[in-house]
């Protein structure tokens, strides 16, 4: 019983210690990752009157795309395929805390949210695109 009593506080000291000296590389290497999503984000949205962020898979994504290229084949859209970029699971991730969106296409004109692609194709039906544009 004795030596129970002994190693326990042992035990103890050694896991507080460890909790309060270690260093993780990896937390520090996550925040950066997501500072540096979270920047490209912001950076692109304001820089670009039109942004899509994407998946090359999706088909609602091509939707938007599609419309753009068709009913306003002069305007610049800057296109994000996320499934094609290494950060694109941490840009997304911004993207869900920035919109409470998760998924795509996440849609924005000049700075403002519009949403996905159902949103962006009953704004068009309103002649909505054409006035933020």
């Amino acid at each position: 019983m004795a030596s129970s009593r002994r190693a326990f506080p042992i035990f103890s000291a050694l896991f507080s210690t460890s909790q309060a000296f270690s260093i993780n590389p990896a937390s520090g290497q996550l925040k950066g990752k997501a500072m540096a999503a979270k920047d490209l984000v912001n950076k692109t949205i304001a820089e670009n009157r039109v942004v899509i962020f994407s998946k090359s898979h999706c088909p609602y994504c091509r939707r938007a795309k599609d419309l753009f290229a068709t009913k306003f084949p002069d305007e610049q859209v800057k296109v994000l395929e996320l499934d094609l970029r290494d950060d694109g699971p941490d840009v997304q991730g911004h993207l869900a805390q920035l919109t409470n969106q998760r998924s795509v296409p996440n849609i924005f004109i000049n700075q403002k949210h519009i949403g996905g692609n159902d949103d962006l194709q009953a704004l068009h039906q309103k002649d909505g695109v054409k006035a933020l544009l």
